[in-house]
């Protein structure tokens, strides 16, 4: 089965992505049949963050490829534009804010039930 799929490039904590089209069963950064577009969630302002060869993305598809869940998640905002990318990037960050916290919270509720066993204990 051929899929569209991100091949990560870059390097430690600045990736990059080339959009590939390649078969199913090769490594997500192996062999690949076309190259189609790049995503660089790392795109300083003003820098080109997102280019789809689109006509290639839907002669592909038109021929039985498909796409992964995050590829048709970034069809989708790019076809609304520069503001859908940027909408996307805002939900990440909150969506990893949000992670922190939780994370966070559960915590401090781990310390606070602890501390409370620990006089308990002394008794």
């Amino acid at each position: 089965m051929v899929i569209i799929r991100l091949s990560r490039g870059g390097s430690k904590n600045r990736p990059y992505f080339n959009v590939v089209v390649a078969d199913s069963k090769k490594r997500r950064d192996g062999r690949f049949i076309e190259r189609v577009g790049f995503y660089n969630p790392m795109a300083r302002d003003g820098a080109e963050a997102l280019k789809l060869n689109l006509e290639r993305i839907t002669y592909w598809q038109s021929h039985g490829a498909l796409l992964s869940e995050t590829m048709s998640r970034i069809v989708k905002l790019n076809a609304k534009g520069p503001e859908g990318l940027a909408a996307m990037k805002k939900k990440d960050l909150e969506k990893t804010e949000a992670k922190k916290a939780k994370k966070a919270s559960e915590k401090a509720a781990e310390l606070a039930a602890a501390e409370a066993e620990a006089p308990a204990a002394d008794k």
